[in-house]
């Protein structure tokens, strides 16, 4: 019996998985804000998000990375979970792009004449371009495209001895069940089902396995695919664990589909297509039985995420503190109230968008009684829509106008916060990606729009623990500050494009950010200005503090 040269094997692997971390980073690197701008606009519908995850899957080359993503989208209320399962769904499809690169070009070929030049070239182009990113992280993709090949390349001549020796597929003691457990424990030790997937091409090429036997490895690595996204949900919100739920659940689904008709698949693949290649087969049974599952998965979706939603609830805290102990019947006690009630909207939702914005805050009011993980955007899309059924239970003021225009005054500011904070909340990724730029003009952008957060949080903090009409002067001031900063980022802009330092393009993205960040500076403080002064004057102490 032929021996394997397990060191071989293990350096195989080793460079087959850093050839694939290396190109997820180098490809996020190159196109990293396309493919979360894609994402994040492009799945509006569960097919449009279906679509959005075989596509971003396929070409960013890991669907842990798109699935961590999605999650990350919908925990922060950007993506329904209708959607994002759909993005999951496809993420699944778009994976399958691995298998067939391997079969196609893993085996017809021999390695050496592309990977080492890849490698070669890659090495030298990190070398040479290392003042250009966008350069040296293509040099970087063709390395790691070149540690791919390579890596499998070793996988395969190191099993190749085992060929003529040795055939699980004839050991009578292990099942298909076997085979399905394998590919779940090698796919969850390596997070890369893409690498269990190599190593089972490498074996059928070898005879080590048979088709079967390999299909079965495939659903495994399906499986085993989940413990990432169940990894990136833990201490989440509930929304983030449905959503990881809902992966888990539909890969077990397909799993348990494909299994179930193995053999009808194995018998159409062999002699319905008469495909005479194992390898290409078994790329082809990876798609086969993600679409399958797709297809009949797809048409549920809202239906199994409102079963997600009774599984697992999002037992949400309560955020409303002044209305709901107040009978709205009562005009003037329901005035204060509601009016109260929405400086305290405005407190939450500046300080919850401050925490999204990572402003630093030591003293963080906040955190006494409402710990990060329970201020969330559902939570104050919740406050407001309570501060509106409130408001409408308050009978009509037709015989005292002036007090009715109070009334229309509170709920427009709480409207206004509401589209305030949901602006902000949208400018986050891009504020992100900005913090993130290793060029100098878009870093300190981003630390710009964040010092103007932070110069809002403070004067929220004042109105909040003093809501009466002596802080006009100062709220009128710190508008005319809001325009001056306005124009200061306009002018700095158009320096960057005088100098060519910027594109049109780059500069264009800047300026919407600004817009829609200082709009919503404007909207929060005439919001303020339309609450200061008003009935209840001063919020109870205990509740200012």
């Amino acid at each position: 019996m032929g021996q394997i040269d397990l060191w071989k094997l293990l350096a195989g692997l080793g460079i087959f998985l850093f050839g694939m971390y290396t190109m997820e980073q180098s490809i996020r690197a190159v196109a990293g804000r396309s493919f979360k701008a894609l994402i994040r606009r492009y799945t509006g519908t569960r097919w449009r998000g279906l679509f959005t995850g075989i596509v971003s899957t396929a070409a960013l080359q890991s669907s842990s990375a798109v699935s961590l993503l999605v999650l990350a989208f919908v925990g922060a209320g950007i993506m329904s979970l209708v959607n994002a399962i759909a993005v999951m769904v496809g993420s699944n499809i778009g994976t399958t792009f691995t298998a067939w690169i391997v079969a196609l070009f893993g085996f017809k070929i021999k390695i050496e004449a592309f990977a080492l030049p890849m490698i070669g070239l890659g090495g030298l182009g990190t070398i040479l371009f290392t003042r250009s990113d966008r350069f040296m992280n293509l040099s970087r993709l063709l390395i790691a495209l070149g540690f791919l090949f390579h890596g499998l390349d070793l996988m395969k001549s190191a099993v190749e001895s085992l060929s003529d020796g040795m055939n699980l597929a004839q050991l009578p003691d292990l099942g298909l069940w076997f085979f399905v457990l394998v590919g779940i424990v090698l796919t969850a030790a390596m997070q890369a089902s893409a690498a269990t997937i190599a190593l089972v091409l490498t074996a059928l090429h070898s005879g080590m396995i048979d088709f079967t036997h390999g299909a079965a490895v495939v659903i495994g690595a399906n499986v085993g695919t989940t413990i990432t996204i169940l990894i990136g949900s833990i201490g989440g919100s509930a929304i983030k664990k449905q959503a990881a739920l809902s992966h888990v659940a539909f890969n077990l689904f397909s799993a348990a589909l494909a299994f179930a008709l193995l053999p009808l698949i194995v018998w159409i693949i062999h002699d319905g297509l008469s495909m005479k290649s194992d390898v290409l087969g078994v790329a082809l049974f990876h798609t086969v039985f993600n679409c399958l599952g797709a297809m009949v998965f797809m048409p549920f979706l809202g239906r199994f995420a409102r079963l997600l939603s009774r599984i697992y609830p999002d037992r949400r805290l309560v955020l409303t503190r002044f209305i709901q102990n107040t009978d709205p019947t009562v005009f003037e006690a329901a005035l204060v109230a509601l009016r109260n009630e929405v400086l305290h909207q405005l407190f939450l939702s500046v300080f919850y968008i401050a925490r999204k914005y990572r402003v630093e805050n030591p003293d963080d009011p906040l955190e006494r009684e409402y710990p990060a993980e329970r201020v969330t955007y559902g939570g104050l899309s919740e406050m407001h829509a309570e501060i509106f059924g409130y408001y409408s239970r308050i009978p009509g003021m037709e015989g005292n106008p002036s007090e009715a225009v109070h009334l229309d005054q509170v709920l427009r500011a709480s409207r206004s916060i509401m589209n305030a904070t949901r602006n902000l909340r949208s400018t986050l990724t891009d504020v992100e990606d900005l913090l993130e730029s290793d060029q100098p003009f878009f870093a300190n952008a981003g630390e710009d729009f964040r010092d103007r957060l932070r110069q809002m949080q403070g004067e929220v903090s004042l109105v909040y623990s003093n809501p009466d009409s002596s802080r006009l002067p100062a709220l009128r001031e710190f508008f005319t500050a809001i325009e001056q900063g306005d124009k200061k980022f306009i002018a700095s802009c158009s320096r960057e494009i005088m100098q060519k330092s910027l594109s049109e393009e780059e500069v264009t993205h800047l300026l919407m950010i600004n817009r829609l960040f200082t709009q919503s500076s404007r909207m929060l403080v005439l919001s303020m200005e339309g609450l200061v002064g008003m009935p209840g004057d001063s919020l109870p102490e205990h509740e200012a503090g």
